[in-house]
Formats: C-alpha cells, sequence, structure tokens
C-alpha cells in the first residue's frame, strides 16, 4: 500500500479535532443509545520482531487513519509502554499528539482495511481485528499485545430520539444482546471479538 506523509501545524490539528468532536456531538444528540452489542478488540502486529521489548528504534508502525480508530490504536501503543500522549487528548489523539517516543517510531497512516496488508512493508501495525480476521490473521494467536476485553470501543444499537419505544427496535436489542448471540460471539470469534453486554 502506498503511504503519504504530511506535516501539520499542530493548531491545525487541533482544529479539525474540535471540529470532529463538533460534528460527533450533534450526531449523538440526535440518537439514542439502546445497548452495546460487541467489541471487535484492535492489537499489535509485529513483522520482523517476536517481542514488543524488540521493536527497534525508527520502527514503522502503520495505523488507521480515521479518527476514532488511529486515535484508539495511538492509545494502545501507549498502553503497550511504546508511546506517551499528551495528557487528556483520549480517543481523538494523532500523532501530533505523541509527546514522548523513546524509540523514535514513524507513523503510516492507512485506511483501516489496508493496515493488515501494510504488515510485509512496515515493523508493526495496530489492527482492528474485523480487519486481521479478513486476511487471515487471528488477533489471539498472532498479536503481541491486544486491547483489554473492557474496552469501551463497542459497537451499538442506536437508533433516534423518539424511536427507542418501537417493539422493532426493543425485538432488535433483545435478540443482540441474548444469551445465544453472546455464546455465538464466544464461539465464533474465540476472544478476538466479544461482547458488549
Amino acid at each position: 500500500p502506498k503511504a503519504r506523509a504530511f506535516e501539520a501545524r499542530p493548531e491545525e490539528a487541533a482544529e479539525a479535532r474540535i471540529r470532529r468532536a463538533e460534528a460527533a456531538s450533534r450526531q449523538a444528540a440526535q440518537k439514542q443509545r439502546h445497548s452495546g452489542c460487541l467489541v471487535p478488540k484492535i492489537g499489535i502486529f509485529l513483522n520482523k520482531v517476536k517481542n514488543i521489548k524488540d521493536v527497534p528504534n525508527g520502527a514503522r508502525v502503520s495505523i488507521p487513519n480515521d479518527p476514532s480508530n488511529g486515535g484508539r490504536s495511538l492509545l494502545l501503543l501507549q498502553s503497550a509502554g511504546l508511546i506517551k500522549l499528551r495528557k487528556g487528548v483520549g480517543y481523538e489523539a494523532t500523532p501530533l499528539d505523541v509527546v514522548s517516543n523513546p524509540k523514535k517510531l514513524k507513523f503510516v497512516e492507512l485506511e483501516a482495511a489496508q493496515v493488515p496488508r501494510s504488515l510485509k512493508d512496515v515493523d508493526l501495525a495496530v489492527v482492528n481485528s474485523n480487519y486481521a480476521l479478513g486476511v487471515g490473521l487471528n488477533p489471539l494467536k498472532d498479536s503481541i499485545y491486544l486491547e483489554d476485553k473492557r474496552s469501551p470501543y463497542a459497537v451499538v444499537v442506536a437508533s433516534r430520539k423518539g424511536d427507542e419505544k418501537d417493539p422493532r427496535i426493543q425485538k432488535l436489542v433483545k435478540a443482540l444482546t441474548s444469551p445465544a448471540t453472546k455464546k455465538f460471539i464466544l464461539d465464533k470469534y474465540k476472544g478476538a471479538v466479544v461482547p458488549a453486554f
């Protein structure tokens, strides 16, 4: 996959984050959250080394370029002890928010679906489980570091405000949070995707 490098001024990145947050807030205000269904975990996959402690200085790291998964990836890299992010930035983090990078990692931002395919071209990649499974990677066996099972990044059922009592929506929520659905998720994905209920 091709990757583009560009330099943005910190104030431009901050303004972009504010615009994204305002847009997300407007959208969320129009929706009613019903229930979390499942959490497709995100993991760190290594190519040229077998242990996260052996990641070389200057390693190339591919991460998703969309705002939520990019920030989520950086949080995972921080959790793994590879970087440190600016305090309080949370899931909206971008590479510009990295305040400590002892291994001088070089970030390659790609479309999320392309990240697992970039593994042969980079030292490590932070990959969503759904994309890892799609290319034959098993997040539980092949990743070196996996997001905690208590991840807040659940797939949820949401509806427009005022529609939350619609019997069709109630039936959908009941089916997606049933013991049978929980068993299916656990049996099918064996921990790479976990129930959020």
